[in-house]
């Protein structure tokens, strides 16, 4: 990444600083977004600027939704960095203030765009899966009465290392988090489904979770799968009965988990495949992208 982008410039990634009084690194004010292209094109980047919108409003950060323009951006810092898809983060924070807590709303916010290569996912991913990790670092509650995706990101990298001591880490695992109350959170960076009886199960935003952009989709896409849908508190007990489970993210879209793994056991999922409704989801999911399969 030899370019970042800073408040709608392409600028040398040496170059591209804040201020050391920019509240989004003196108290974690500010928030982003994480998605990817397909055919150079943002998917639902709609989605995503309205779920920054919201957040902003929350956190008294000015922030207007301009499709067009942070198109044009992407599109500038894609070309400067030779990449035809990429994996992309837009962050805004709630810019330079006074040192102490505020007590009115932010009025300089800034802008950074950081782009890179996407990762390369096997096939195999798709069809063989990978494991989910329980962990013991608890979710914890969101600051407000919604989580937001906010640069406070303590927690999940906790989550991170806890998981890589675990022999499942080796093999792409996932973490689970559980809430405070032992209830079914969500992943470090990914969002919990099941399936179990013809009805796809994810953990309800009461529980503090994440509203994922991709989390979204798949609901909407649940009845073209022929599947019902609930969402509610749920135990690690009822997910080992699941007859499919998978994990959702912007970037790796919709993933299946083959084995579910705790400091005692490991419990195999849907033979250890990719479950078939699982699979319909992928293919329902990757109709959306408009990028023919």
């Amino acid at each position: 990444m030899s370019y970042i982008g800073l408040n709608y410039k392409a600028v040398h990634a040496a170059e591209a600083v804040v201020p050391a009084r920019d509240h989004g690194f003196l108290y974690g004010m500010g928030l982003f977004e994480t998605f990817r292209t397909y055919g150079g094109v943002p998917f639902l980047l709609e989605r995503h600027l309205r779920r920054m919108a919201d957040g902003c409003r929350m956190l008294g950060i000015p922030f207007t939704p301009d499709p067009e323009r942070l198109q044009a951006w992407i599109s500038q810092l894609m070309e400067v960095n030779e990449l035809t898809e990429a994996y992309i983060r837009y962050t805004v924070t709630a810019g330079e203030d006074v040192l102490g807590l505020p007590g009115d709303r932010y009025a300089h916010p800034n802008h950074l765009l950081y782009i890179k290569a996407l990762p390369p996912f096997s096939p195999a991913l798709y069809t063989e899966g990978k494991p989910l990790q329980l962990l013991q670092t608890r979710r914890n509650t969101p600051e407000g009465p919604v989580r937001l995706k906010s640069l406070h990101y303590m927690n999940n990298i906790l989550a991170k290392r806890e998981l890589a001591g675990y022999p499942a880490a080796a093999r792409g695992a996932e973490g689970l988090m559980l809430t405070a109350d032992g209830y079914l959170a969500e992943g470090i960076v990914s969002n919990v489904f099941f399936i179990k009886a013809g009805t796809l199960y994810t953990p309800d935003i009461r529980t503090g979770i994440l509203s994922g952009i991709t989390r979204e989709m798949v609901l909407e896409l649940a009845g073209a799968s022929g599947l019902m849908t609930e969402q509610g508190f749920y135990s690690w007990e009822e997910l080992k009965t699941a007859d499919e489970i998978f994990v959702t993210s912007s970037i790796q879209e919709i993933v299946p988990v083959t084995a579910l793994c705790d400091e005692e056991s490991e419990y195999i999922i849907s033979e250890g495949r990719c479950g078939q409704h699982t699979s319909n989801l992928i293919a329902l999911y990757r109709g959306r992208t408009g990028i023919p399969q």
